[in-house]
């Protein structure tokens, strides 16, 4: 059954395309200004020379293609000059405009699609990526002694949803079994982005992806002395009992049936949403809102409802997407739902992407005990950026952690904080782009045969998805789309974790949690003894 939990969802970057700034923090400023005032005046016509004939050489050597002024000579230009120069890099920024005119003519997608920058050690990179980027050391590691086979990945074919192959930069599908929705489409798409933020850097592979949510490639059946080799099967989320390959989902491009923003853009709505109440002004209470139906876990949790009998300090809400898609999506809104101290993060049939929008809101994130991960939330520590809640005693275990939140209002806030901070830094499009960058980098690096192209692959580019693409499909995909390649390398991969330093990481973690049981035990026992 090919269906979802959930509720519920990237960024352009958007570099100065224009030359110089005509105001006193120009480049010619300083030097006019520490002139006398005649020197000044005659230098100022020979000031104009030389720069029209460096703004020449930027349009010769730096061109900035957009809308209808591409042109094949355009895009097959150096986009960063190797030459010694001094203009800052942004004025070098490439945009790639798309060609749909040319693609409904021919159906075919265009011969250069981007333009690949020389290799160039001075581009800057983004220092050091995120410590749980970490994780993709130890998700490819069933793989790291034999190396990746063919037989490996069409063994994974057994419930892919597709197949991807990556050649020369260039991106060829075959579809299997149509996923849930536009999980498939938007993933798809979030890879050609990808392709154009990073032209020519992602090696040649060839992928499963599986669009379902639970992991189903089971550790135990490939552990053993005579047992075969797992097959590698990407997918959204994993647990500890599976070695599926996990890598961002489709929401952070959007998901158009339930109205959900691109990432990028959402993240920003979201950082103010947070500024409309401030947390000490926000209720006093755990707030939840999601469609209950998909998960017993769920359902459990809406008996901590506030009722005449009973306050568990929870205020929860079932949402019924198909009444919101008739009233227009009014009363979910994720930027306007930041209006408690405390959210609640509960699993649906598996992982949600609610909990990249929970996180996000400066409130306390109370997590119920989570069967699932997917590529970020290994980083999070208890204590630190949410507050742990059990699942087989919810309520009581809610209620203790607000009212230890309002007993503990500046440490409460602080975690808060912690959260919202890490989503806004460590998980905004540029690391979302760097960590499919440097898990395929990975990935393809493990593999002992060459890819290639199926009769039944056709190939993908964003012409042959957006340009035939309708409604919020066609809105969220122009809003995410990637303009050209990035002015800066990807971040730096941290190194893998040694055997001790990951065996503490994880003992630190189960710690916290228990410290935390520990205080909600004490915490009730007083409750009993006073009634």
């Amino acid at each position: 059954m090919r269906e979802n939990n959930v509720v519920i969802t990237p960024r352009q970057e958007n570099h100065g395309s224009g030359h110089f700034r005509h105001s006193k923090d120009g480049i010619w400023w300083p030097f006019m200004k520490s002139l006398p005032r005649s020197t000044a005046v005659l230098a100022f016509p020979v000031v104009l020379i030389v720069g029209a004939l460096v703004y020449t050489r930027m349009l010769d050597t730096h061109p900035i293609i957009s809308g209808r002024s591409s042109t094949k000579s355009a895009l097959s230009t150096t986009p960063y000059d190797t030459r010694p120069y001094t203009v800052p890099r942004p004025f070098g920024q490439i945009e790639v405009p798309l060609n749909c005119g040319a693609y409904n003519l021919t159906g075919t997608c265009p011969t250069d699609q981007y333009p690949i920058p020389e290799d160039d050690q001075s581009r800057p990179s983004n220092a050091t990526c995120p410590d749980y980027f970490r994780w993709i050391h130890e998700d490819l590691r069933p793989w790291a002694r034999t190396g990746i086979t063919k037989d490996m990945v069409e063994r994974a074919r057994a419930t892919a949803n597709f197949k991807l192959v990556i050649l020369k930069g260039k991106a060829y599908l075959e579809t299997y079994v149509k996923a849930f929705q536009t999980r498939d489409v938007f993933t798809l798409w979030g890879i050609l982005q990808l392709l154009r933020r990073y032209p020519g850097k992602v090696p040649d592979l060839e992928l499963m992806f599986d669009c379902v949510d639970w992991p189903v490639v089971s550790a135990d059946r490939y552990n053993g002395p005579n047992a075969e080799e797992p097959p590698p099967l990407f997918r959204y989320c994993g647990n500890d009992a599976t070695l599926d390959i996990v890598f961002p989902d489709w929401s952070f491009w959007g998901w158009a049936e339930v109205n959900i923003k691109p990432w990028e853009i959402l993240l920003g709505e979201l950082k103010e949403g947070t500024r409309r109440t401030p947390w000490l002004n926000r209720e006093p209470y755990a707030y939840w809102k999601g469609n209950p139906t998909v998960a017993e876990t769920r359902q459990d949790l809406m008996k901590c409802n506030v009722s005449d009998k009973q306050d568990w300090n929870a205020r929860l809400y079932a949402q019924d997407w198909g009444q919101e898609s008739q009233e227009g999506y009014k009363k979910s809104d994720l930027a306007s739902q930041c209006t408690h101290r405390y959210k609640v993060y509960i699993e649906g049939s598996a992982w949600s992407v609610s909990e990249k929008y929970i996180l996000a809101c400066d409130s306390v994130t109370l997590l119920v005990k989570p069967h699932y991960y997917d590529f970020f939330t290994r980083g999070l520590i208890p204590v630190h950026h949410y507050w742990p809640i059990k699942e087989d005693d919810k309520c009581r275990s809610i209620k203790f952690a607000v009212d230890w939140g309002n007993s503990h209002k500046q440490k409460a806030h602080e975690i808060g904080m912690a959260a919202s901070d890490f989503i806004q830094e460590e998980l905004k499009m540029d690391y979302v782009y760097d960590y499919m960058f440097h898990l395929l980098n990975s990935y393809a690096k493990l593999f002992r045969y060459k890819p290639s192209i199926s009769a039944n692959a056709t190939e993908l580019c964003v012409e042959s998805m957006v340009c035939g693409a309708e409604g919020l499909e066609k809105k969220f995909m122009m809003e995410s789309l990637v303009k050209g390649p990035a002015n800066s390398n990807p971040c730096t991969m941290p190194s893998p974790y040694d055997p001790p330093s990951l065996h503490a990481q994880l003992k630190r973690k189960e710690s916290s949690i228990q410290q935390v049981e520990s205080w909600e035990k004490s915490y009730w026992e007083k409750q009993n003894i006073k009634s």
